[in-house]
């Protein structure tokens, strides 16, 4: 597709989560009345990030500003209807089943207790559960080794990320917003600043400003401008499965010492885990290790919960993580050199939980040239530059 005009104030390259939040958010912005476009390079969006999520949300992280843009996140996801200002969009549930997070050593443990510490002075619900406490509400689980859980029921779970996804493209695009489906193959730099983009069919477009929101992509994005960005695709495998001997309650999103993860997904289960060893991927590497669930998934779940181990898969996939190499969490901001490039990268596993808050950051940017609500200087692109690692303990 050919763009409609020859120049936009904003170019936004990546359509997916990050990419459309971006976009909504500029065009419910009173102080933006500018011309946006989102250039994608697949609008199937089949092998995207976002299409490959499993769509949660938490508050249990060990940084304060990661643990303000989860809870601003549940007030999104909470108010999400009347935010579209649209009669048709729909009430966006967040099912509360609760992270838990368990520890086998005593570094583990302690570590747990100081992020509950965290978490809880900024008004998170985390609770450290003892072993006789966690049996009592959940006596599914085999707790040899656990010596703590870390557990919240307050505004932690599932939501259905891909209705959010959809209405924020759909808002987008009637607030004014232009998709194409289009591939970025050069950007054109002068000095620092970007002029523009040009596109696989040709054209040569015009920018005021470009968001870098191409998720796996980022740093072949980034490396067009003459920049840098430590993001690369790492692959995350992800099971279905049902149980013949279904529990009796809900399951909270376990996290086990193994590295194996696992929650209620309806009336199944849904599992996931990095592969054994975790190198950078090819980007269209989304082949499945039929291995890791047979070595590593099955073997953890049964351990820990006995009722697991009749199973049967009934649906696999691998996605890719977009992942940060400094230290696992978000870029965002103006590049310190070019300062119309803006990153929005690197989430490692956290951008559809993190994409309301990334979306209305992006929008101050561009709009007030500051953030005006939640501070993100700390995931600035600087401490990339500098070498200077964003500490969270807390990284799946």
């Amino acid at each position: 597709m050919i763009p409609n005009h020859s120049s936009y104030d904003v170019i936004i390259i990546g359509g997916a989560m990050i990419g459309s939040s971006s976009a909504w958010w500029l065009t419910d912005n009173a102080d933006f009345d500018g011309r946006i476009l989102v250039i994608e390079r697949d609008p199937s969006y089949e092998f995207a990030s976002t299409s490959r999520t499993n769509s949660c949300i938490r508050q249990q992280f060990s940084n304060e500003l990661n643990v303000r843009i989860s809870q601003f996140g549940v007030e999104f996801i909470k108010s999400f209807r009347e935010r579209m200002k649209d009669p048709e969009a729909p009430s966006i549930r967040l099912q509360s089943y609760g992270y838990m997070y368990m520890a086998d050593t005593e570094e583990m443990a302690r570590t747990l207790r100081e992020m509950q510490a965290v978490q809880e002075a900024f008004g998170a619900g985390t609770r450290t559960w003892t072993p006789d406490e966690i049996m009592e509400a959940y006596p599914f689980y085999a707790l040899d080794g656990i010596l703590c859980a870390n557990h919240n029921l307050t505004d932690e779970g599932y939501f259905d990320g891909s209705s959010m996804f959809e209405w924020w493209r759909r808002k987008a695009r009637q607030n004014g917003a232009e998709y194409i489906t289009n591939e970025v193959v050069g950007i054109d730099r002068e000095g620092d600043r970007i002029t523009g983009v040009r596109l696989k069919s040709g054209e040569v477009i015009a920018c005021d400003t470009l968001v870098n929101a191409s998720g796996p992509y980022a740093s072949v994005t980034a490396r067009m401008a003459g920049l840098d960005v430590p993001v690369e695709p790492r692959k995350r495998f992800t099971y279905i499965f049902s149980a013949e001997e279904p529990l009796d309650r809900d399951l909270p999103l376990t996290i086990d010492p193994s590295g194996v993860h696992v929650r209620t997904d309806g009336n199944n289960y849904l599992a996931g885990c990095p592969p054994h060893e975790d190198p950078a991927a090819p980007f269209d590497d989304f082949e499945m290790d039929h291995d890791i669930w047979e070595e590593k998934v099955w073997p953890a779940l049964a351990t820990r919960i006995p009722a697991f181990e009749r199973v049967k898969v009934i649906r696999e996939w691998a996605g890719h993580y977009a992942f940060n190499t400094l230290d696992q969490n978000a870029i965002i901001g103006r590049d310190p050199e070019v300062g119309n490039f803006i990153f929005v990268n690197g989430f490692s596993g956290h951008g559809f939980q993190q994409s309301p808050a990334m979306g209305r950051g992006v929008s101050e940017l561009i709009a007030h040239g500051q953030y005006r609500t939640l501070d993100m200087g700390e995931l600035g692109v600087e401490r990339v530059r500098k070498g200077t690692e964003f500490l969270e303990k807390a990284v799946i």
